[in-house]
């Protein structure tokens, strides 16, 4: 559905992402790991069009976006890393006002929202304003405007960062009730019993590169590792070792 190209990003002539390239199948999540800095929201943020490559393309359906990246805008939904709704506004003024900039009607507005609401718990808090809300529930309002428009992919930036153990597991099965839809969703998260069990397949990364990529039952068998968390302390010493040497 999705195909990465050769993304490359400087800041300041300091390298950020060096000719990436990776691929989203419809229906699948894909977890993007690495430590900080390793370019993980850079890249999420240039298929979501929120900053330009250097070089490199992307294609949707194989096409490139940047042959028309209003309509691929109207493909996607992102869910930033921090939340950024809208303070003046309720929770469902938020909402209808997503929906509204995505053309629906009114009428049409009304439903979806009214869906969401549902699908997401929120009906105790549309009339509460964001600062009002926990971290947990903001984070259900920026995943209820982020699925507004029934977008063919996600795009989810660290999702559940800050919140507590049972609210990431609600945030959790969100995901996979998308991803049973048709839904395709790319994960960043530094955590990696998160991308376990979300992930259909994950690329790690490290200095804006691409290290490996595969499922996380293959990484683990073919690293000795009880856990994807410990296939990824086990690279990043191995690499820290190389770099030594």
């Amino acid at each position: 559905m999705l195909q990465v190209q050769n993304i490359s990003k400087f800041y300041e002539k300091v390298g950020v992402l060096d000719k990436v390239s990776i691929d989203l199948n419809k229906g699948e999540a894909v977890g993007l790991l690495g430590p900080n800095g390793c370019g993980k929201t850079t890249l999420s943020s240039i298929i979501s069009t929120l900053i330009k490559p250097d070089s490199g393309n992307i294609l949707y359906k194989n096409r490139s976006i940047y042959e028309d990246i209003y309509e691929f805008r109207k493909k996607i939904g992102f869910c930033a890393q921090k939340p950024n709704l809208n303070t003046f506004l309720t929770v469902k003024e938020n909402l209808i006002y997503s929906a509204l900039h995505y053309s629906f009607s009114q009428k049409d507005a009304n439903t979806r929202v009214k869906y969401l609401i549902d699908l997401l718990e929120l009906s105790d808090y549309i009339d509460h304003y964001p600062m009002q809300l926990s971290g947990g529930y903001q984070q259900r309002v920026m995943l209820g405007r982020a699925m507004m428009h029934k977008p063919d992919i996600i795009i989810l930036d660290e999702p559940t960062v800050g919140l507590d153990p049972h609210v990431r597991r609600e945030v959790w099965q969100i995901v996979q009730n998308l991803k049973s839809e048709g839904v395709t969703i790319l994960l960043t998260t530094h955590y990696l019993d998160e991308a376990e069990v979300l992930s259909n397949r994950v690329y790690m990364m490290n200095k804006g590169n691409i290290l490996l990529c595969d499922t996380p039952d293959e990484l683990k068998k073919k690293y000795e590792q009880n856990s994807l968390e410990d296939v990824f302390v086990k690279l990043i010493k191995n690499l820290e070792v190389k770099s030594d040497e």
